[in-house]
């Protein structure tokens, strides 16, 4: 999965914890166009992650909600590393483990929190 469907279906898990999720409010969370939502919703639909229907709200599907808790506990972990271990302040850290957990891999990853003490994603 590329690391813009990955932001697409972390911002669907998020926008889907307030309520109904819409294609103007992801276009609108991540600074894009109304078209680029619609082809990234269609990727993530034909891969079985989500639901989208003409003149309906987004919904992730089984797969989709797992995969998304996935992305968020990788991103909260190394928010919280950054900030707690590295000492960045908050808003640095979001921005850069937004840029981080795309490219770290596994075996990074497990190798941060092993320094912390947590095992898998949190």
């Amino acid at each position: 999965m590329t690391e813009s469907l990955e932001d697409y279906l972390e911002m669907v898990s998020f926008l889907s914890d307030e309520g109904p999720v819409r294609v103007t409010d992801i276009a609108s969370r991540l600074d894009v166009s109304k078209p680029s939502v619609f082809n990234a919703l269609k990727t993530l639909e034909e891969q079985g992650l989500l639901e989208h229907g003409r003149y309906q709200g987004v919904s992730l599907t089984l797969k989709g909600r797992q995969k998304a808790s996935e992305i968020r506990k990788r991103h909260r972990f190394l928010t919280d590393f950054l900030v707690k271990v590295v000492g960045v302040n908050a808003q640095t850290a979001e921005r850069d483990a937004c840029k981080m957990e795309h490219v770290l891999s596994p075996e990074t990853l497990k190798k941060m929190q092993e320094l912390t003490g947590k095992t898998g994603p949190q």
